[in-house]
């Protein structure tokens, strides 16, 4: 009893450590010149794209996950003839590969949805943890281009280059994702021992040979794509559990281990292995074939993760370095049959509110089987369009001002000194109100304050604590935009 309450009191101790340490990780600068000088242009991109594909689409469910024997309810298998039976599943979902025909894709018309939402940078799954690729690799048969591929003899079969060349001819950042872990390599999940999670299953300690052919199998694999799919800006590595461990601090893996990973029965959902991928030596690598390069190895305290990545989630508050919150748009990260996406509103209000407290928005768009997103990813994005053509000149290139929102009132400044006060529609409401009160700031005497997409000047009168702008009715009876309005300050008091 004693001991059952020591660890229930730990995993509360730890859990609250995890909370409180996470919107202040640690978090290594870069210090290569040209690294630092893409890293501030993507940060003034503010607004990108994220898309999972791959052969799990055809049955509509989590991506990879639940080929994984850990004991999850999000990765329950419950596709093919015999879900019960773990061999057979994995043997039928590796068998998608073979009727694998998404005849619809159109990356033009991906590209040209997302200019218009005012998406500047992508990135896109070139290969998950089961392994399968959505580019032509020559280091494995697993593959979109293999012969046993229904969609293999389509001329745009090698889906990632035709993805990455429609986006590129935009003028829309490219990233590659691409999975650490490889549940298909024989060199990850070793065909003599079974999978117990996530993780290789064996010992790399144990098996040295073993696991070199793997770090050279994954070196090989995105040197690949950083060779002969253009210009790259952007290396977004996932599966941070794969890693060295020898030099983590032990609360990082008691959180790993209490945190992340606890059941609801206290049970340890899998362990944490010493997996030196090679990190440096990747991305000195990576950086000569693409200098510049950004990096984010997900999850992986050091100098390797350039940007920090909150997933489906957007902090509280502003964070002391460079960071993005990768967010589903509906459904799930991948296709999900008759999803609900975000309507205008939650998803406008959303991109406003990481960008005020100074981050980027990467929003998941998930294909389906047959090549194409669902009609309510497109209304989605038309959305951000009709409403980015009008204020997107407070969303890129701007910097949090504090304290970043009053109310629902959220708050940016450009370089030049304007401030931006983004009013976000309440429930129910469809025009801004007649009168605006700011407390927290106070426009400098004689500033002018106008609204995106008007050129009328407002009338304002400063107050005790802020001021005070008026909306005259003829403004309110035809609104630049919906969903939010913008009011541009020339200047404040500082």
């Amino acid at each position: 009893m004693k001991k059952s309450i020591a660890i229930i009191a730990l995993l509360f101790s730890v859990h609250l450590f995890s909370q409180a340490i996470y919107e202040d990780e640690r978090y290594v600068p870069e210090t290569d010149p040209l690294v630092l000088k893409n890293l501030d242009e993507w940060q003034g991109k503010k607004f990108g794209l994220l898309m999972h594909w791959g052969t799990y689409s055809e049955w509509g469910i989590v991506e990879s996950w639940s080929i994984c024997p850990e004991d999850y309810g999000w990765c329950e298998r419950k596709k093919g003839s015999n879900p019960g039976n773990y061999n057979q599943y994995v043997k039928e979902y590796e068998g998608l590969k073979k009727n694998f025909n998404p005849t619809k894709f159109n990356p033009e018309k991906w590209a040209k949805a997302a200019k218009n939402a005012g998406m500047k940078y992508m990135v896109f799954t070139t290969k998950h943890h089961d392994g399968f690729n959505m580019f032509d690799t020559k280091y494995s048969d697993y593959k979109v281009t293999d012969a046993g591929c229904a969609f293999s003899t389509n001329p745009k079969a090698n889906i990632a280059k035709e993805v990455f060349n429609a986006f590129r001819k935009e003028n829309i950042s490219t990233g590659a994702y691409f999975s650490k872990p490889d549940w298909h390599n024989e060199n990850y999940w070793d065909p003599y021992f079974p999978p117990f999670d996530r993780n290789v299953n064996y010992d790399p300690a144990a098996y040295p040979d073993k696991w070199k052919k793997y770090v050279d199998f994954t070196h090989n694999q995105i040197l690949e794509l950083l060779s002969d799919y253009g210009k790259i800006d952007i290396l977004w590595l996932d599966g941070g559990w794969v890693r060295k461990r020898d030099q983590q601090n032990i609360k990082e893996n008691y959180e790993e281990k209490f945190v992340e990973n606890e059941s609801k029965n206290g049970f340890i959902k899998h362990r944490v292995v010493d997996q030196d991928i090679k990190m440096d030596e990747l991305v000195v690598k990576a950086r000569q074939k693409q200098p510049g390069l950004i990096v984010v190895d997900r999850a992986v305290h050091g100098k390797n993760q350039n940007y920090l990545t909150p997933e489906n989630r957007v902090p509280e508050k502003t964070l002391p370095y460079p960071w993005e919150s990768c967010i589903t748009s509906g459904g799930g990260w991948s296709y999900t049959p008759d999803a609900k996406y975000l309507t205008g509103r939650q998803g406008i209000h959303m991109l406003i509110d990481v960008v005020a407290k100074g981050g980027n928005l990467l929003l998941n768009v998930a294909p389906g089987p047959d090549g194409e997103w669902q009609q309510g990813a497109y209304d989605l994005l038309a959305a951000y369009g009709d409403w980015m053509k009008v204020n997107n000149t407070a969303i890129y290139n701007t910097k949090p001002i504090a304290p970043y929102k009053e109310n629902n009132i959220c708050m940016t400044q450009n370089k030049a000194g304007n401030v931006f006060l983004f009013y976000l529609a309440k429930e129910g409401e469809s025009t801004i109100p007649s009168e605006v009160v700011v407390n927290s700031i106070s426009p400098k005497k004689g500033s002018k304050i106008t609204m995106l997409g008007s050129k009328t000047s407002l009338k304002w009168t400063k107050l005790d604590k802020g001021f005070k702008v008026i909306i005259p009715e003829s403004l309110r009876n035809n609104l630049p935009s919906k969903e939010a309005w913008t009011l541009k300050i020339e200047a404040i008091n500082r």
